[in-house]
């Protein structure tokens, strides 16, 4: 059985590069939760968890930070590789 893997998005309108990844998860349907910025966490509790200075999107999966879109676009292509074998 394939080791499911859980995406967290912390995401903010206007963004494009959040936007991009929101598309790579859904098209490699990896399982993934969307939080945006103002709904469902405030600017505070973001720089508190990733850091004063942080971009957007940040990128968690199951628990550990993978940071931006760049480094999260080839995780989610592996993960989509894996789960077609």
């Amino acid at each position: 059985m394939t080791d499911l893997k859980n995406f967290t998005v912390y995401s903010r309108e206007g963004c494009p590069y959040c936007v991009k990844i929101e598309e790579v998860l859904k098209l490699a349907e990896l399982r993934h939760v969307i939080y945006k910025l103002d709904r469902d966490f405030d600017r505070d509790a973001f720089y508190q968890q990733f850091g004063t200075g942080s971009t957007f999107p940040q990128v968690v999966l199951n628990g550990d930070n993978l940071g931006g879109c760049t480094e999260t676009v080839p995780v989610s292509y592996t993960h989509l590789r894996a789960h077609e074998t």
